[in-house]
Protein backbone atom coordinates (compact mmCIF):
# COMPACT_ATOMS: atom_id res chain seq x y z
CA UNK A 1 0.00 0.00 0.00
CA UNK A 2 1.31 3.48 -1.02
CA UNK A 3 2.28 5.56 1.86
CA UNK A 4 -0.95 8.31 2.88
CA UNK A 5 0.02 12.23 2.22
CA UNK A 6 -1.64 12.99 5.35
CA UNK A 7 0.73 10.60 7.23
CA UNK A 8 4.07 11.82 5.54
CA UNK A 9 2.85 15.77 7.39
CA UNK A 10 2.39 14.05 10.49
CA UNK A 11 5.56 12.62 10.23
CA UNK A 12 7.23 16.13 8.70
CA UNK A 13 5.64 17.96 11.96
CA UNK A 14 6.80 15.21 13.74
CA UNK A 15 10.02 15.78 12.88
CA UNK A 16 9.80 19.48 12.89
CA UNK A 17 9.46 19.73 16.62
CA UNK A 18 12.27 17.45 16.79
CA UNK A 19 14.38 20.52 15.73
CA UNK A 20 15.49 17.98 12.13
CA UNK A 21 14.73 20.30 9.10
CA UNK A 22 16.56 17.92 6.93
CA UNK A 23 13.72 14.82 7.88
CA UNK A 24 10.84 17.72 7.39
CA UNK A 25 12.30 17.74 3.80
CA UNK A 26 12.68 15.21 2.56
CA UNK A 27 9.15 13.78 4.06
CA UNK A 28 7.54 16.38 2.12
CA UNK A 29 9.18 15.67 -0.64
CA UNK A 30 8.08 12.46 -0.84
CA UNK A 31 4.81 13.70 0.40
CA UNK A 32 4.72 15.71 -2.75
CA UNK A 33 5.60 12.82 -5.25
CA UNK A 34 2.29 10.96 -3.51
CA UNK A 35 0.47 13.91 -4.78
CA UNK A 36 1.56 14.15 -8.21
CA UNK A 37 3.37 17.55 -7.73
CA UNK A 38 7.61 16.19 -7.82
CA UNK A 39 9.32 13.39 -8.14
CA UNK A 40 10.16 11.21 -4.70
CA UNK A 41 13.13 12.72 -2.76
CA UNK A 42 16.72 11.47 -4.41
CA UNK A 43 16.97 10.40 -8.07
CA UNK A 44 13.91 12.19 -9.49
CA UNK A 45 13.05 12.31 -13.33
CA UNK A 46 13.56 16.47 -12.94
CA UNK A 47 17.24 15.34 -12.16
CA UNK A 48 17.09 18.29 -9.15
CA UNK A 49 18.75 17.22 -6.09
CA UNK A 50 16.89 17.31 -2.84
CA UNK A 51 15.89 20.93 -1.56
CA UNK A 52 17.77 21.66 1.85
CA UNK A 53 16.57 23.92 4.14
CA UNK A 54 19.04 26.99 4.74
CA UNK A 55 20.09 30.79 4.87
CA UNK A 56 19.04 31.06 0.65
CA UNK A 57 16.44 28.05 0.49
CA UNK A 58 13.03 28.04 1.02
CA UNK A 59 11.53 24.77 2.22
CA UNK A 60 9.18 22.68 -0.04
CA UNK A 61 5.89 22.87 1.90
CA UNK A 62 5.88 26.95 1.49
CA UNK A 63 4.93 26.07 -2.04
CA UNK A 64 1.84 23.66 -1.39
CA UNK A 65 -0.61 26.23 -2.55
CA UNK A 66 -0.13 25.20 -6.16
CA UNK A 67 -1.46 21.52 -5.77
CA UNK A 68 -5.18 22.67 -7.37
CA UNK A 69 -3.55 23.19 -10.48
CA UNK A 70 -1.20 20.24 -11.93
CA UNK A 71 0.34 20.83 -15.02
CA UNK A 72 1.46 17.77 -16.27
CA UNK A 73 -2.24 16.17 -16.35
CA UNK A 74 -1.33 14.08 -13.24
CA UNK A 75 -4.49 13.53 -10.65
CA UNK A 76 -4.03 14.10 -7.04
CA UNK A 77 -4.49 11.26 -5.10
CA UNK A 78 -5.30 14.11 -1.91
CA UNK A 79 -4.74 17.55 -2.73
CA UNK A 80 -1.73 18.63 -0.22
CA UNK A 81 -4.23 22.03 0.40
CA UNK A 82 -7.06 19.67 1.53
CA UNK A 83 -4.51 17.93 4.03
CA UNK A 84 -3.22 20.53 5.32
CA UNK A 85 -6.83 21.43 6.27
CA UNK A 86 -8.16 18.75 7.76
CA UNK A 87 -4.89 18.33 10.17
CA UNK A 88 -5.51 21.91 11.18
CA UNK A 89 -9.19 21.54 11.93
CA UNK A 90 -7.85 18.04 14.19
CA UNK A 91 -5.63 21.04 15.79
CA UNK A 92 -2.44 19.77 14.53
CA UNK A 93 -0.33 23.28 14.76
CA UNK A 94 1.29 23.89 11.27
CA UNK A 95 2.70 27.62 11.68
CA UNK A 96 6.62 26.42 11.69
CA UNK A 97 5.82 25.10 7.80
CA UNK A 98 6.34 28.10 5.96
CA UNK A 99 3.31 29.03 4.17
CA UNK A 100 0.96 26.64 6.00
CA UNK A 101 0.05 29.17 8.69
CA UNK A 102 -3.28 30.59 8.35
CA UNK A 103 -3.47 34.49 8.36
CA UNK A 104 -2.67 37.13 10.61
CA UNK A 105 -6.55 38.36 11.07
CA UNK A 106 -6.26 41.92 10.01
CA UNK A 107 -8.12 44.74 12.80
CA UNK A 108 -10.35 47.06 11.18
CA UNK A 109 -8.62 49.75 10.12
CA UNK A 110 -9.97 53.40 11.14
CA UNK A 111 -11.20 55.98 8.71
CA UNK A 112 -10.62 59.52 8.57
CA UNK A 113 -13.72 61.39 8.62
CA UNK A 114 -15.00 61.34 5.11
CA UNK A 115 -13.50 58.46 3.87
CA UNK A 116 -14.16 54.84 2.21
CA UNK A 117 -13.20 51.99 2.45
CA UNK A 118 -15.94 50.23 -0.16
CA UNK A 119 -16.43 46.28 -0.43
CA UNK A 120 -16.86 45.68 -3.65
CA UNK A 121 -16.61 43.35 -6.64
CA UNK A 122 -15.84 43.09 -10.28
CA UNK A 123 -16.69 40.78 -13.24
CA UNK A 124 -15.51 40.08 -16.59
CA UNK A 125 -15.45 37.34 -18.78
CA UNK A 126 -12.12 36.30 -17.95
CA UNK A 127 -13.76 35.94 -13.89
CA UNK A 128 -14.82 37.81 -11.05
CA UNK A 129 -12.86 39.42 -8.04
CA UNK A 130 -14.09 41.36 -4.60
CA UNK A 131 -12.12 43.80 -4.01
CA UNK A 132 -11.79 46.71 -1.39
CA UNK A 133 -11.56 50.20 -2.73
CA UNK A 134 -9.96 53.35 -0.58
CA UNK A 135 -11.39 56.57 -1.10
CA UNK A 136 -9.71 59.01 0.99
CA UNK A 137 -11.82 62.01 2.25
CA UNK A 138 -9.72 64.72 0.63
CA UNK A 139 -11.23 62.96 -2.98
CA UNK A 140 -12.85 65.78 -3.30
CA UNK A 141 -9.73 68.06 -4.36
CA UNK A 142 -9.15 65.93 -7.18
CA UNK A 143 -7.41 62.19 -6.66
CA UNK A 144 -4.00 62.20 -7.68
CA UNK A 145 -3.44 58.57 -8.98
CA UNK A 146 -4.71 54.95 -8.22
CA UNK A 147 -2.85 51.99 -7.02
CA UNK A 148 -3.68 48.89 -7.43
CA UNK A 149 -2.03 47.05 -4.62
CA UNK A 150 -1.48 42.43 -5.06
CA UNK A 151 -1.18 40.94 -1.77
CA UNK A 152 0.90 37.71 -1.21
CA UNK A 153 0.20 33.77 -0.35
CA UNK A 154 -2.03 33.79 2.86
CA UNK A 155 -3.46 37.50 2.82
CA UNK A 156 -6.21 39.31 2.43
CA UNK A 157 -7.22 42.65 1.29
CA UNK A 158 -7.93 43.77 4.77
CA UNK A 159 -4.47 42.12 6.34
CA UNK A 160 -2.55 44.11 3.30
CA UNK A 161 -3.59 47.26 3.63
CA UNK A 162 -3.00 46.99 7.43
CA UNK A 163 0.54 45.41 7.31
CA UNK A 164 1.53 48.22 4.01
CA UNK A 165 -0.13 50.94 5.68
CA UNK A 166 -1.00 52.51 2.18
CA UNK A 167 -4.01 53.76 2.95
CA UNK A 168 -2.90 56.69 5.30
CA UNK A 169 -0.88 57.47 2.65
CA UNK A 170 -3.64 57.32 -0.29
CA UNK A 171 -4.81 59.90 2.93
CA UNK A 172 -2.12 62.48 2.72
CA UNK A 173 -1.32 62.45 -1.50
CA UNK A 174 -5.32 62.09 -2.70
CA UNK A 175 -5.09 58.40 -4.09
CA UNK A 176 -7.57 56.00 -5.05
CA UNK A 177 -5.61 52.24 -3.73
CA UNK A 178 -7.63 49.11 -4.91
CA UNK A 179 -7.25 45.71 -3.00
CA UNK A 180 -8.21 43.19 -5.19
CA UNK A 181 -8.54 39.86 -3.42
CA UNK A 182 -7.40 36.64 -4.37
CA UNK A 183 -9.45 33.92 -1.86
CA UNK A 184 -8.96 30.02 -1.79
CA UNK A 185 -11.26 29.57 -4.22
CA UNK A 186 -8.88 30.49 -6.75
CA UNK A 187 -5.62 29.10 -5.26
CA UNK A 188 -5.51 27.10 -2.30
CA UNK A 189 -3.53 29.69 -0.32
CA UNK A 190 -4.78 32.30 -1.77
CA UNK A 191 -1.52 33.35 -3.89
CA UNK A 192 -2.01 34.99 -7.61
CA UNK A 193 -1.37 32.24 -9.73
CA UNK A 194 2.01 34.21 -11.01
CA UNK A 195 3.43 30.08 -11.98
CA UNK A 196 0.93 29.36 -14.75
CA UNK A 197 0.88 30.29 -18.13
CA UNK A 198 -2.84 30.87 -18.84
CA UNK A 199 -2.01 33.57 -16.23
CA UNK A 200 0.85 34.90 -17.63
CA UNK A 201 -0.47 36.51 -20.52
CA UNK A 202 -2.64 39.85 -21.95
CA UNK A 203 -6.46 39.01 -22.20
CA UNK A 204 -6.99 36.06 -20.54
CA UNK A 205 -6.90 35.07 -16.62
CA UNK A 206 -5.87 37.12 -13.83
CA UNK A 207 -4.10 39.77 -15.56
CA UNK A 208 -7.08 40.07 -17.62
CA UNK A 209 -9.29 40.57 -14.25
CA UNK A 210 -6.62 42.65 -12.87
CA UNK A 211 -6.38 45.13 -16.03
CA UNK A 212 -10.00 45.06 -17.07
CA UNK A 213 -10.80 46.42 -12.80
CA UNK A 214 -8.22 48.87 -13.08
CA UNK A 215 -9.63 50.80 -16.03
CA UNK A 216 -12.96 50.46 -14.76
CA UNK A 217 -11.81 52.36 -11.86
CA UNK A 218 -9.69 54.65 -13.47
CA UNK A 219 -12.68 55.96 -15.95
CA UNK A 220 -14.80 56.39 -13.13
CA UNK A 221 -12.49 57.98 -10.67
CA UNK A 222 -11.14 60.42 -13.82
CA UNK A 223 -7.65 59.16 -13.09
CA UNK A 224 -5.83 60.39 -15.60
CA UNK A 225 -3.86 57.90 -17.63
CA UNK A 226 -0.50 58.07 -16.22
CA UNK A 227 -0.86 58.16 -13.14
CA UNK A 228 -2.21 54.74 -12.63
CA UNK A 229 0.17 52.20 -10.83
CA UNK A 230 0.71 48.89 -9.37
CA UNK A 231 2.36 47.30 -6.60
CA UNK A 232 2.70 43.85 -5.03
CA UNK A 233 4.14 41.50 -2.40
CA UNK A 234 5.87 38.00 -3.08
CA UNK A 235 2.99 36.49 -5.36
CA UNK A 236 1.49 39.52 -5.46
CA UNK A 237 4.76 40.91 -6.37
CA UNK A 238 5.36 38.66 -9.04
CA UNK A 239 2.05 39.16 -10.60
CA UNK A 240 2.78 43.12 -10.45
CA UNK A 241 5.66 42.14 -13.14
CA UNK A 242 3.41 40.23 -15.09
CA UNK A 243 1.32 43.51 -15.11
CA UNK A 244 3.83 45.71 -16.10
CA UNK A 245 4.95 42.98 -19.66
CA UNK A 246 1.50 42.32 -20.09
CA UNK A 247 -0.37 45.90 -19.93
CA UNK A 248 2.73 48.56 -20.17
CA UNK A 249 0.51 51.39 -21.55
CA UNK A 250 -1.94 50.90 -18.45
CA UNK A 251 0.40 51.22 -15.54
CA UNK A 252 2.77 53.80 -15.42
CA UNK A 253 4.87 52.46 -12.64
CA UNK A 254 5.13 49.23 -11.07
CA UNK A 255 6.49 48.72 -7.17
CA UNK A 256 7.41 44.67 -6.82
CA UNK A 257 8.41 43.63 -3.27
CA UNK A 258 9.86 40.19 -2.70
CA UNK A 259 8.78 38.85 -6.03
CA UNK A 260 9.60 37.37 -9.32
CA UNK A 261 10.42 37.71 -12.63
CA UNK A 262 8.22 37.79 -15.72
CA UNK A 263 7.68 34.05 -17.05
CA UNK A 264 10.08 32.64 -14.09
CA UNK A 265 7.89 29.60 -14.00
CA UNK A 266 5.51 27.76 -16.01
CA UNK A 267 4.82 25.45 -13.52
CA UNK A 268 4.62 24.04 -10.09
CA UNK A 269 8.41 22.43 -10.43
CA UNK A 270 9.70 25.40 -12.07
CA UNK A 271 8.03 27.90 -9.62
CA UNK A 272 9.88 25.57 -6.57
CA UNK A 273 13.11 26.12 -8.41
CA UNK A 274 12.53 30.05 -9.27
CA UNK A 275 11.85 30.75 -5.50
CA UNK A 276 15.23 28.61 -4.60
CA UNK A 277 16.50 31.13 -6.52
CA UNK A 278 17.35 28.12 -9.62
CA UNK A 279 15.92 29.98 -12.31
CA UNK A 280 15.80 27.54 -15.35
CA UNK A 281 13.79 29.35 -17.47
CA UNK A 282 14.61 32.50 -19.26
CA UNK A 283 11.55 34.82 -19.24
CA UNK A 284 11.04 35.70 -23.22
CA UNK A 285 10.77 39.33 -24.11
CA UNK A 286 6.95 40.52 -24.45
CA UNK A 287 6.26 43.65 -25.51
CA UNK A 288 3.13 44.94 -27.39
CA UNK A 289 3.41 45.64 -30.92
CA UNK A 290 4.16 49.67 -31.62
CA UNK A 291 5.65 50.22 -27.82
CA UNK A 292 9.23 49.70 -27.43
CA UNK A 293 10.94 48.99 -23.86
CA UNK A 294 11.11 52.93 -23.50
CA UNK A 295 7.69 53.18 -23.36
CA UNK A 296 6.91 50.45 -20.51
CA UNK A 297 6.27 51.58 -17.03
CA UNK A 298 9.42 52.77 -14.52
CA UNK A 299 10.01 49.73 -11.47
CA UNK A 300 10.99 49.97 -8.35
CA UNK A 301 12.15 46.53 -6.81
CA UNK A 302 12.99 45.23 -3.00
CA UNK A 303 13.59 42.70 -1.80
CA UNK A 304 15.50 41.49 1.77
CA UNK A 305 18.91 39.50 2.02
CA UNK A 306 17.95 37.38 4.52
CA UNK A 307 14.56 36.38 2.28
CA UNK A 308 14.60 32.56 2.71
CA UNK A 309 10.93 31.91 1.01
CA UNK A 310 11.74 33.77 -2.65
CA UNK A 311 15.52 34.13 -2.75
CA UNK A 312 16.99 37.45 -3.12
CA UNK A 313 18.33 36.48 -6.53
CA UNK A 314 14.58 36.90 -8.15
CA UNK A 315 14.69 40.52 -7.34
CA UNK A 316 18.18 40.78 -9.02
CA UNK A 317 16.72 39.17 -12.06
CA UNK A 318 13.70 41.38 -12.07
CA UNK A 319 16.73 44.23 -12.18
CA UNK A 320 18.78 42.82 -14.56
CA UNK A 321 15.90 42.59 -17.07
CA UNK A 322 15.42 45.85 -16.95
CA UNK A 323 19.40 46.84 -18.03
CA UNK A 324 20.19 47.76 -14.35
CA UNK A 325 23.02 45.62 -11.91
CA UNK A 326 24.86 45.22 -8.88
CA UNK A 327 27.73 46.93 -9.96
CA UNK A 328 25.22 50.07 -10.67
CA UNK A 329 24.43 50.86 -6.97
CA UNK A 330 24.63 54.15 -5.79
CA UNK A 331 24.58 54.28 -2.80
CA UNK A 332 24.43 52.52 0.67
CA UNK A 333 22.87 53.44 3.82
CA UNK A 334 22.46 52.31 7.57
CA UNK A 335 20.24 52.40 10.22
CA UNK A 336 20.96 54.67 13.11
CA UNK A 337 22.70 52.40 16.06
CA UNK A 338 21.43 49.05 14.00
CA UNK A 339 17.76 50.10 14.85
CA UNK A 340 17.08 50.00 11.24
CA UNK A 341 17.91 47.89 9.18
CA UNK A 342 20.51 49.35 6.13
CA UNK A 343 20.38 48.81 2.09
CA UNK A 344 21.82 49.13 -1.09
CA UNK A 345 20.00 51.43 -3.90
CA UNK A 346 20.32 51.04 -7.09
CA UNK A 347 19.18 53.31 -9.99
CA UNK A 348 18.73 53.91 -13.32
CA UNK A 349 17.74 57.12 -14.90
CA UNK A 350 15.78 58.49 -17.87
CA UNK A 351 16.89 61.19 -20.00
CA UNK A 352 13.89 63.57 -18.05
CA UNK A 353 15.53 62.94 -14.80
CA UNK A 354 13.22 60.46 -13.42
CA UNK A 355 14.27 57.00 -12.27
CA UNK A 356 13.45 53.93 -14.77
CA UNK A 357 14.67 51.63 -12.46
CA UNK A 358 15.33 51.39 -8.64
CA UNK A 359 16.18 48.42 -6.73
CA UNK A 360 16.45 47.81 -3.34
CA UNK A 361 18.22 45.04 -1.70
CA UNK A 362 17.59 45.38 2.15
CA UNK A 363 20.06 44.14 4.52
CA UNK A 364 19.22 41.34 7.02
CA UNK A 365 15.49 41.68 5.73
CA UNK A 366 12.86 38.73 5.86
CA UNK A 367 10.41 37.88 3.57
CA UNK A 368 8.08 41.04 4.38
CA UNK A 369 7.07 44.21 3.65
CA UNK A 370 9.65 46.37 4.35
CA UNK A 371 9.09 49.32 6.84
CA UNK A 372 5.45 47.86 7.46
CA UNK A 373 2.81 47.52 10.10
CA UNK A 374 3.10 44.97 12.95
CA UNK A 375 -0.50 44.96 13.10
CA UNK A 376 -0.47 43.00 9.29
CA UNK A 377 1.07 39.68 8.48
CA UNK A 378 4.96 39.40 6.78
CA UNK A 379 5.75 42.65 7.74
CA UNK A 380 9.18 43.93 8.60
CA UNK A 381 9.23 47.49 11.29
CA UNK A 382 12.73 47.84 11.30
CA UNK A 383 13.09 47.88 7.45
CA UNK A 384 12.90 50.93 4.99
CA UNK A 385 9.23 52.79 4.73
CA UNK A 386 8.46 50.51 1.23
CA UNK A 387 5.24 52.25 0.82
CA UNK A 388 6.44 55.96 1.41
CA UNK A 389 9.42 55.17 -1.26
CA UNK A 390 6.65 53.75 -3.93
CA UNK A 391 4.26 56.31 -3.69
CA UNK A 392 7.21 58.96 -4.01
CA UNK A 393 8.53 56.72 -6.76
CA UNK A 394 4.57 56.28 -8.36
CA UNK A 395 3.66 60.17 -8.02
CA UNK A 396 7.53 61.81 -8.71
CA UNK A 397 9.91 59.72 -10.78
CA UNK A 398 12.54 59.21 -7.54
CA UNK A 399 11.97 57.66 -4.40
CA UNK A 400 14.17 60.42 -2.69
CA UNK A 401 13.26 61.96 0.26
CA UNK A 402 12.81 61.40 4.08
CA UNK A 403 13.69 58.40 5.12
CA UNK A 404 15.22 57.78 1.43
Amino acid sequence: MNPDPVAEILRAASALRSGDPAAVTAIVQNALALGGLTTPTGNGASGEPPATVGPKQVPVPALDHMDRHPSRGSRLRKPLGEVVRTLQAGGLKLDGLPGLGHPKHAPELPLPQGSRFLDQRYSCAAGARRYRLYVPSTSDGGLQGLIVMLHGCTQSPEDFAAGTGMNALAEEHRLLVVYPAQTGGDNTMSCWNWFRPGDQMRDAGEPAIIAGLTENLRDEYLIPADRVFVAGLSAGGAMAVIMGETYPELYGAIGVHSGLAYASANDAMSAFAAMRGQAGIEPPPFRIPGLGPESGPRVIVFHGSADTTVHPSNGERIIAGKGGSARQATRSKTGASGERRGYTRLILKRDDGTHGLEGWMIEGAPHAWSGGHASGSYTDPRGPDASAAMVRFFLHGTSDGPGA
